[in-house]
């Protein structure tokens, strides 16, 4: 089990490399929800907040389709811009030079974890 406090976000087997994302929220203590989504790259999950570095809505259109047709690129729907999976940097389009919200997640026993902790 992932080190506490963690929230359990998916199975692992449910991340394929260049495949959809899972998406999910993250609450806040004003009982707010932030969308959020993890994704595979190479072997590494990684998560983010799903929200665009131009102006904060949510890159897919279409739920978890995130990766471009290559599977090397994240691209926001709405804008074109196109971030790194594994780094969130937006290296294309009206935020270039911007990242995405990193969060801290943790693969461990098939599971894959938000870790709620501050760091």
């Amino acid at each position: 089990m992932a080190a506490a406090p963690a929230l359990l976000i998916c199975a692992s087997a449910q991340l394929e490399d260049g495949g959809l994302a899972y998406r999910f929220e993250i609450a806040q203590a004003d009982g707010s929800r932030l969308p959020a989504f993890a994704i595979r790259y190479r072997g590494q999950v990684h998560g983010y907040l799903n929200r665009c570095c131009h102006v904060p809505i949510e890159l897919d259109l279409q739920d978890g389709k995130l990766f471009d047709l290559s599977g090397h690129h994240l691209i926001c729907s709405t804008h074109g811009a196109r971030y790194h999976p594994a780094t969130g940097y937006c290296s294309w389009g009206p935020c270039r030079g911007q990242s995405l919200t990193a969060l801290d997640v943790i693969e461990e026993n098939g599971q894959v974890w938000l870790n709620v902790m501050p760091g």
